[in-house]
């Protein structure tokens, strides 16, 4: 039954992987065996940074440099990965960014950045992957979806108008890849604890409090419940699994939530 789960060897590409929700998946699929490739477009120092950290836990790790939103500079990064370092088994598209802002405040560049990053690089990214795996007839992406994929909430149009997007380009990569034994899926975390969440995560803050009385659960996601979905959707595991969005959520999609003075 191991087997089933067993990533050792593959090489794994997670973009945006320096720190978060992506080093916690990095370290996830790392510790399982597989050899991790690093992206970050912000500076080689935070790349080398995660690699270093991947590293001294023992995880084979390296990193590249390029812009996820670029098709020539992602082209040529994939390229060199797969001569340097092997052929991509793995294809996590975890890059994204959020802009908090209302609608009708919204400039227009700054929702197509945010599309820009969270919809279009997916497609790009997984354009020039899946021409390999397609050729070797084999291979896993997975797509970092969101509960904003299901969901709508104040100030992040863009964000979920992407996710939401993004939703449908994985179910739309199955549909016309897994002929080819390749398996697309998504992954849709919830509330997780994290540096960016920090300052909210106190008692009688209102979102923490909000969130708390909002999970079934009960808490925040700690980023290493994203491993077992990740390895789960990276391994044989999953080899009719597609079109799929595993929601990693504590619960929160499957209720309608409850009246705040409710146990």
């Amino acid at each position: 039954m191991t087997n089933l789960f067993d990533i050792k060897g593959k090489v794994a590409l997670i973009t945006g992987s320096t720190h978060g929700l992506g080093m916690a998946m990095a370290k996830g699929l790392g510790q399982a065996g597989a050899t991790i490739v690093v992206n970050g477009n912000s500076s080689q120092e935070k790349i080398d940074t995660a690699v270093a950290e991947l590293k001294a836990e023992g995880i084979n790790a390296v990193g590249y440099k390029f812009n996820v939103t670029e098709e020539q500079e992602v082209k040529a990064a994939v390229q060199k990965i797969e001569s340097e370092v092997g052929p991509i088994d793995i294809l996590i598209n975890n890059a994204g960014i959020i802009k908090r802002i209302p609608l009708l405040d919204m400039e227009v560049s700054d929702f197509r950045e945010v599309v820009d990053i969270d919809l279009v690089s997916p497609f790009i990214v997984s354009k020039h992957v899946a021409k390999g795996m397609i050729d070797r007839r084999q291979g896993k992406i997975i797509n970092i979806c969101s509960m904003m994929s299901e969901l709508g909430r104040n100030t992040v149009s863009a964000y979920a108008a992407a996710k939401g997007g993004l939703k449908m380009l994985t179910k739309n990569m199955a549909t016309e890849w897994a002929k080819y034994n390749v398996q697309i899926n998504g992954i849709g975390p919830g509330y997780f604890a994290t540096e960016q969440t920090k300052p909210i995560r106190v008692d009688g803050h209102p979102f923490n409090d909000f969130i708390i009385s909002r999970t079934p659960a009960a808490k925040w996601g700690d980023p290493s419940d994203l491993a077992g979905a990740a390895i789960f959707l990276s391994s044989k595991a999953s080899d009719f699994v597609n079109g799929h969005i595993l929601y990693v959520d504590g619960g929160i999609l499957a209720t309608i939530g409850k009246p705040s003075n409710e146990e």
